[in-house]
């Protein structure tokens, strides 16, 4: 039976969604979960695109161990120099690099002659082996390009040295059927294609990214490229955990398998839905909140009767176990433990923090569920780089009075507490205002939102919003019982997410002023 790889590029591709700005911090927080989950490839960034992404590549690369950490370079020289600055760390660095090929791509993008583009193929994929012990080359645009030239690209790249050659369909273009011979015709024409590793990378433009991935599978394909949740550019990638469990649940059929970790797929899941903002849809495929719900009278009687009826996977199989609870009296060795075993061990400082929001959280809540607890963790921690942190907050309204929320943010650099107050068209308004005064920034709400964490009247409520200025855009998060707070606390998030990035920009700029 064949093993298939797992190239996972949630951490590249998928924080390519609108409004998504992963910290350093986050993406090692992903990858060493997606190291967990049993990916065989982590990308963990572009190194070239600026120096905050190729220090968190760097991080990435420093943390992980059982996984190659592959960085996305262009065809050019510089950025495959980053590449190597950012992975030479690393046990494994895999370079991932790229050149459209297609003729819109060619004509319009690179104004580059069919001979210009092998020449720069060639040319990459070389210079890269003289760093890196894996190169992989993708084809961009793929599925537009004539199929003559892609076999003539693809095989100066295998002699160029590639190793895994990837065709990515791009704009999600193609339907699987279409796909499929699109390798077949690669496997039958490009000789030495035997000694290299196929690749396949979906969008889902069309809605036909993991049923072209499949496709593309039965097509002799090793490796398929995806990210968690299906998140990406446009209408997002291809969905690893909905083509892991289609090999597991028909493996028979697809005669291969995957190196995952199964159970690990619904909190890798949860995770880069915490992290980037992105909620996942109810009706979603394997990890979505109705995967296991079922209403219908029909369906309901079938499942008490034997549960094959109407599943043909188990919540157990994705790590869907019985939520357990601790209560107020919960001392910190037994949340300690508790963290351990939902699989979020932390540093004692960490462990510090979280375990006096455990304790807020219980004066509030008569139960907390391991979905309290995964809240929590998930939350955005104290993050020394941060300049606010939200100490108190209290709010005056009344139906026939004028909303006013008062603030005290504590300015982490020097530990002084600021004070302010604002009135507002409403209490989030005038909490959003009061910060605004704080912190000094003018900032545009571009969306807000709330959600149940858990059930009940005492259920914690997650707040996400999005701020942008000047045509940047982050997102910010807040947790708790009581949705001004949570509010309150994503608000002051994004500004710190958006201090921080002006921050980085600025560095990139004043590096570029000093090499010129």
């Amino acid at each position: 039976m064949r093993t298939i790889y797992i190239f996972d590029t949630t951490l590249r591709d998928g924080e390519q969604s609108p409004g998504v700005n992963l910290s350093a911090r986050e993406k090692v927080e992903i990858a060493s979960q997606l190291e967990k989950l049993g990916v065989n490839v982590i990308e963990a960034g572009f190194a070239a695109s600026s120096p905050g992404d190729l220090e968190a590549v760097r991080e990435v690369a420093k943390s992980v161990k059982n996984a190659s950490v592959a960085s996305l370079a262009r065809s050019v020289r510089g950025d495959i120099d980053k590449a190597w600055e950012a992975l030479k760390v690393a046990e494994s660095p895999y370079l991932h690099v790229f050149l459209a090929t297609s003729p819109i791509h060619r004509e319009y993008k690179l104004n580059m002659t069919k001979e210009q583009v092998l020449e720069r193929a060639e040319e990459a994929v070389r210079y890269g082996k003289k760093f890196f012990p894996i190169v992989e080359f993708s084809a961009e645009d793929a599925g537009r390009t004539e199929i003559d030239f892609l076999c003539e690209v693809v095989d100066r790249a295998i002699r160029a040295g590639a190793q895994i050659i990837n065709l990515p369909d791009t704009v999600g273009y193609l339907t699987p059927e279409e796909y499929a011979e699109m390798f077949a015709e690669i496997r039958r024409r490009v000789p030495g294609i035997e000694r290299v590793r196929l690749s396949a990378h979906c969008h889902d433009d069309l809605g036909m990214a993991v049923a072209n991935s499949l496709a593309a599978i039965q097509a002799g394909v090793e490796q398929v490229e995806g990210t968690i949740n299906g998140i990406g550019e446009r209408a997002g990638n291809a969905a690893i955990e909905e083509i892991a469990m289609a090999i597991k649940t028909r493996e028979s059929f697809y005669q291969a398998q995957t190196t995952l970790n199964l159970k690990e797929i619904d909190r890798t899941s949860r995770l880069v839905s915490k992290l980037t903002g992105m909620f996942v849809p109810a009706n979603k495929a394997v990890v979505g909140a109705n995967a296991f719900a079922h209403e219908s009278g029909i369906h309901q009687d079938g499942m008490l009767k034997n549960k094959s009826t109407y599943e043909i996977i188990t919540p157990e199989s994705i790590g869907l176990e019985t939520r357990l609870v601790l209560g107020k009296h919960s001392g910190r060795h037994a949340f300690r433990e508790k963290l351990e075993q939902l699989g979020y061990p932390q540093s004692d400082d960490q462990l510090n923090f979280l375990f006096a929001r455990f304790k807020e959280l219980a004066d509030r809540k008569k139960e907390i569920t391991d979905d309290d607890l995964i809240a929590l963790v998930e939350e955005k921690l104290t993050d020394s780089a941060d300049l606010f942190t939200l100490e108190s907050l209290q709010i005056s309204y009344g139906s026939h009075s004028l909303p006013t929320a008062s603030l005290r943010i504590r300015h982490n650099p020097d530990g002084r507490l600021l004070e302010e107050a604002a009135c507002g068209n409403g209490s989030v308004d005038a909490i959003f205002k009061t910060v605004d005064r704080i912190v000094g920034e003018k900032v545009e709400l571009v969306d807000y939102r709330i959600q149940s964490v858990t059930q009940g009247k005492d259920a914690l409520g997650e707040v996400y919003v999005q701020l942008e200025q000047n045509g940047l855009t982050v997102r910010g998060r807040g947790v708790s019982t009581d949705v001004l707070e949570a509010s309150a606390r994503a608000y002051v998030d994004a500004v710190n997410r958006l201090i921080r990035r002006k921050e980085v920009m600025q560095a990139a700029e004043t590096e570029a002023k000093v090499s010129i």
